[in-house]
Parts: C-alpha cells; sequence; structure tokens
C-alpha cells in the first residue's frame, strides 16, 4: 500500500463541543451523482470520535508545498496548536478549512461502515471552493513527492 502515491488532504470535523483535523491520505471521490467523498479513519482516532457524532465534515486538499501543514496535523504538533499553522477559517456550521488549499470540500455525512481497523465515512458533498494552485501535495512510500 506505500507503494501507492496519493494525494494528500486534512480532513476537519465538529461535533459542535470539540474540533479537530488529522492528515490522510485515504481519502477519494466516490460519485458524481450526488457528488460524493468517502473519508476513511482508524477507529483509535480521534477524528473518528468527532466523525461519529458530527453532521459534516471538510476535505481540505493540500497544494505541492504545504508539506508543514501536513505535518502539523499528522501528530507532530499537539491538537490544540494544529490550527495555528496555516491560514485557517471557520464556516457558519463550525468546519474549520484551510484557505490556502488546492481545493475545500463540505460534506454532509450520510453513512458510516466500519471495516477492519477503520470506518469508511460517505459524505455528501454540499459546496467546493477552489483555489487557481493544480498541483497537489503527493505522498507515497513514507515521503512527500
Amino acid at each position: 500500500m506505500r507503494r501507492i502515491a496519493s494525494t494528500v488532504t486534512i480532513v476537519t470535523a465538529s461535533d459542535g463541543e470539540r474540533r479537530h483535523g488529522m492528515t490522510m491520505t485515504a481519502v477519494s471521490s466516490l460519485s458524481m451523482d450526488p457528488p460524493s467523498m468517502i473519508v476513511c479513519v482508524n477507529q483509535t482516532t480521534f477524528l473518528h470520535d468527532i466523525l461519529m457524532s458530527a453532521r459534516v465534515f471538510c476535505v481540505n486538499v493540500l497544494r505541492h508545498d504545504q508539506a508543514d501543514v501536513s505535518t502539523a496535523f499528522s501528530g507532530a504538533t499537539p491538537p490544540a496548536e494544529r490550527f495555528d499553522i496555516g491560514a485557517w477559517k471557520r464556516n457558519e456550521p463550525g468546519i474549520d478549512y484551510l484557505t490556502t488549499a488546492q481545493a475545500n470540500i463540505f460534506c454532509t455525512k450520510v453513512a458510516a461502515f466500519p471495516f477492519g481497523t477503520h470506518t469508511i465515512f460517505i459524505g455528501k458533498a454540499d459546496e467546493v471552493l477552489l483555489n487557481e494552485d493544480d498541483r497537489p501535495l503527493l505522498y507515497r512510500n513514507a515521503a512527500y513527492c
């Protein structure tokens, strides 16, 4: 699995009381009708706990020059300080999004399916924000590329 290059994202969510963000590569488009995404989250993570009770989440697709933000959200920075790195804003429903990301995909959670150590969350894309940069940050074999 490490040999498959993946686009790096930061998935953010809030359940109204808690907020969190985590770097992820197990994210993919699912359907165009309706437009939807899948996010596969390890069941032992704090993000999983929040996503179980959250109604919405955001997939922030990182640009090629945002490895520092990815590193912070992958555990190098304590959760309480992660949103201090990068240009983050919060939308009306209370979801944090990276304003300089290549794309922000705001989703409403419609299903959650446990499988092995992970849960597959399906989100219907309600809104998409795009920036000009079309070169995503990629991850392969434990390194950015």
